[in-house]
């Protein structure tokens, strides 16, 4: 909720202390002042968790990986107030009491439950908080599981309402979280502050449909009060002394859109002088296709291509990250022309300023429920349990039109399948019946989806993983290490997760690591492995460095880390493009994908396509390259040449003109072609390069009747009034780097109004252009640049606290010679 200050609650985020003691060593607040001699309270930052506590001490992250979660750890601040007040816990990480004074009031078993306690206060107070060990519960036989998953240990964790995040090893690092990692409220402190708000919108016809319940915490005088959602007005009717409820109509509304396909039109709502929030009207619905077995999302009538990353935390510490930083992520996520973040089942709920983000950005969000690969139980307690954290989710997020998917959680069914349980073995009352009830009373206009991965409704013979029907979790490329081959012959209807990579950071970044030398043992603590494979992500990379660009990987990683370090980011960018780029043509049965990961967790080479300091990787700037709403993508069709797939994502009609233009050693045009084309609103066409070249050519260098007759292939898709290039892509018949040679690459500096932009041009064809500055990011970066042409590109400084000019170099995969630049 955002409403002004002097009607909202007010946060009790000051003049907290904690400290830790061993498990069940201080039953009650008293009993903590014979443990002073021997230990210590620090300065807590509320919300966060005992871990961030210790960071703001100067502990590095590194040390942080304890099982916090197996001690006790007491928090307390000075209350202070006279007469009845509301105190609103939003999360409490995970086994906990609270205390006033010397009086429990509120014992709680789930990290994922709000609670409100009414108190009287009478002067000064000091309130305390426990968190528990959760090792009792942990110890606790509740019931025999079915399965037992290698994914977090113990197995008994199923138990215990807690995220997964700190108990997976070779996923994340162990930083247990414990302690109050949701704000803490108070309510009631001015006759005028206001409880809850619920927000319901609704798209009738033509019009919007906003329902308002505002609740106040003190009885109020009944007088009018009107409720505006933008320009549209309506008259709020007292239910009681202390609720309010009201109706707007919004006449003709703008449809909140994901970015990629329109504006995310949001309408500011005000009760009387109140601003509470900005509310989005949306039509969320699902096309299955015409045998039932598919999945693509229909927003306001229009398919969607979904198209993003799994999130993990912004802040894998406190577990709340600050909103600045959230944006940031956001904006990178949009620049990319992703339009999807997953939030596991592995994870958590986000905060309200996250969807708030996702409904600014244009960003759909799927949800699964905080459920992941294990058997649940099935008994009155936890059912009841999981009812509240539902509820309770599903009314906070009413608001946000971003909020398209919601799911039971992550790979339970997969996992039981893959131990051999049949589909019945595998179905649980949690999935099948309790969230998808809640759903429907609280949000009907959000899909549901059963698990992460799951066969299509009413399949009972399909896997759960399988790729031709449903949802899956595809990783054939690159986990499995298939071939390109695969990425046609899986067909896939919807990945809901794919391409983990261990993507390599930049260099700013790996300075992070002491000494970080691939495959050094600190270098692999960052390295993220599935638990009991044999292999790590590394090997997976390396897999397709070696069959792609044909180089001695092992010989390379010690003869000449450098460049193994550059192959391993083009590499990333290479793949990852060339799969969605088949998901995307005309034809194509995948309506989405949605890569593993968005975010890193720690430094290193993790699966995130943004780093651990929020700075975007080579596998963002892969997908940025082949994700835009209008984009020309490139496919190898063997002996049928290339085909030229062009993608209009608008709602407006486009005239273009394609140009295809073969190349040898860089820059000399052998063979070429263009047209003139209408890309229609919301299409998808295909363009032969034969067609285009009028000509037989043989592009693919599939007949192989002598020597490779060029090495690359440029396509530009340009705006036929303005001459604009629209998008562009290229295709290498032999995608290895080759020789290297002097290309001709220069780069510039200018500065102007917006900040710094580096100007790069190139005489020959440069592959995977990227730049290298320790203070600055290119929000372009790893490209190709055809021979003759400039591109201008705005740099990003790397923290707010940058002072100094940017300065460094830009390098290309296939160059001898870098450019270097600073600015004067």
């Amino acid at each position: 909720m955002h409403v002004l200050s002097a009607h909202a609650p007010r946060r009790l985020s000051d003049g907290w202390q904690c400290v830790s003691t061993p498990a069940g060593a201080s039953a009650t607040p008293a009993s903590l002042d014979t443990l002073d001699t021997f230990t210590k309270w620090i300065d807590a930052p509320v919300p966060g968790t005992i871990a961030s506590a210790l960071r703001a001490t100067g502990v590095d992250d590194e040390a942080l990986a304890r099982p916090f979660a197996h001690s006790d750890h007491w928090y307390r601040v000075k209350l202070s107030g006279d007469g009845k007040r509301r105190l609103r816990f939003n999360g409490l990480a995970t086994i906990a009491e609270v205390w006033l004074d010397d009086r429990k009031l509120l014992e709680s078993d789930s990290m994922f439950v709000v609670h409100d306690l009414d108190v009287d206060l009478n002067g000064e107070h000091t309130l305390y908080l426990c968190f528990r060990s959760i090792a009792p519960a942990l110890a606790s036989k509740r019931g025999r599981a079915r399965w037992r998953p290698k994914l977090a240990q113990p197995a008994t964790l199923r138990n215990v309402r807690t995220t997964l995040l700190g108990h997976m090893s070779g996923w994340c690092p162990a930083i247990q979280p414990a302690g109050p990692w949701r704000a803490i409220e108070i309510i009631g402190e001015s006759r005028a502050c206001i409880a809850d708000v619920d927000l319901r919108t609704s798209v009738d016809g033509s019009d919007g449909v906003l329902d308002v319940t505002v609740r106040y915490f003190h009885a109020q005088e009944p007088t009018p009060v009107p409720i505006e959602c933008g320009d549209a007005r309506a008259t709020m009717q007292w239910h009681d002394a202390r609720t309010l409820k009201g109706r707007v109509r919004v006449p003709n509304v703008r449809l909140w859109y994901p970015h990629t396909h329109g504006e995310p039109s949001r309408y500011a709502v005000k009760l009387g002088d109140v601003e509470l929030a900005e509310v989005g009207f949306r039509v969320i619905e699902i096309d299955r296709g015409a045998d039932g077995q598919g999945f693509q999302l229909v927003v306001n009538g229009v398919p969607v291509f979904a198209r993003g990353a799994c999130w993990t935390s912004a802040d894998i510490v406190a577990l709340d990250a600050p909103r600045e930083k959230l944006d940031h992520i956001f904006g990178l996520v949009r620049d990319a022309g992703l339009n999807i973040v997953r939030v596991s089942g592995i994870t958590l709920y986000e905060s309200d300023t996250f969807y708030e983000l996702a409904d600014k950005h244009g960003v759909l969000v799927w949800q699964d429920f905080a459920f992941a690969n294990f058997d649940y139980p099935d008994n009155e307690a936890f059912r009841a349990s999981v009812q509240r954290e539902a509820e309770q989710f599903l009314s906070r997020t009413r608001r946000f039109a971003s909020l398209a998917v919601l799911c039971g959680g992550s790979e339970v069914h997969q996992q039981a399948a893959m131990l051999g349980l049949p589909f019945d073995a595998y179905q649980q009352r949690l999935f099948t019946e309790l969230l998808p009830n809640a759903i429907a009373a609280q949000r009907p206009d959000v899909t549901y989806v059963v698990n992460s991965p799951s066969a299509a409704p009413g399949d009972k013979e399909s896997m759960p993983f399988g790729t031709r029907g449903g949802i899956t979790h595809y990783y054939g490329v690159p986990a499995y290490q298939r071939s390109f081959d695969d990425v046609r012959r899986a067909q896939v209807r919807f990945a809901s997760e794919c391409l983990a990579f261990a993507n390599v950071p930049d260099d700013a970044a790996l300075r992070a690591i002491p000494n970080p030398r691939a495959h050094e043992p600190r270098w692999k603590t960052g390295v993220p492995r599935d638990p009991g494979s044999a292999w790590d992500f590394d090997d997976v990379r390396e897999h397709y460095m070696q069959s792609l660009y044909r180089v001695d990987v092992p010989r390379l990683r010690y003869e000449n880390p450098e460049r193994y370090l550059e192959l391993s980011r083009a590499v990333v960018a290479d793949v990852i493009g060339a799969v969605f780029s088949e998901w995307r043509r005309e034809g194509s049965s995948c309506a989405g994908g949605i890569v593993w990961n968005l975010l890193d967790v720690r430094p290193g080479a993790g699966w995130g396509v943004i780093d651990v300091l929020g700075a975007p990787k080579s596998a963002l700037h892969g997908l940025a390259r082949v994700l835009q709403p209008v984009q020309v993508l490139i496919l190898d069709e063997g002996l049928d040449g290339l085909d030229v797939h062009l993608v209009n994502e608008t709602a407006r009609e486009i005239r273009a003109r394609v140009e295809l233009t073969c190349l040898r050693e860089g820059a000399v045009k052998v063979a070429g072609g263009s047209r003139d084309v209408v890309l229609r609103p919301r299409s998808v066409q295909r363009v032969s390069s034969n067609a285009l070249i009028g000509a037989f050519f043989d592009i693919a260098y599939a007949y192989r009747f002598g020597p490779r007759a060029h090495d690359a292939t440029h396509v530009v898709l340009r705006d036929a009034h303005t001459n604009e290039v629209l998008s562009e892509a290229f295709h290498f018949p032999d995608p290895s780097i080759g020789e290297r040679r002097d290309i001709g690459l220069s780069a510039d500096i200018e500065k102007d109004d917006e900040g710094f932009h580096l100007v790069v041009e190139t005489a020959q064809l440069a592959r995977w252009v990227h730049v290298v500055d320790p203070n600055y990011f290119a929000r372009t970066d790893w490209f190709h640049l055809a021979p003759g042409s400039t591109r201008r590109i705005p740099l990003v400084a790397r923290h707010a606290h940058v002072s100094a000019a940017p300065e460094g170099e830009v390098s290309a995969v296939n160059a001898i010679r870098s450019a270097t630049y600073r600015a004067t």
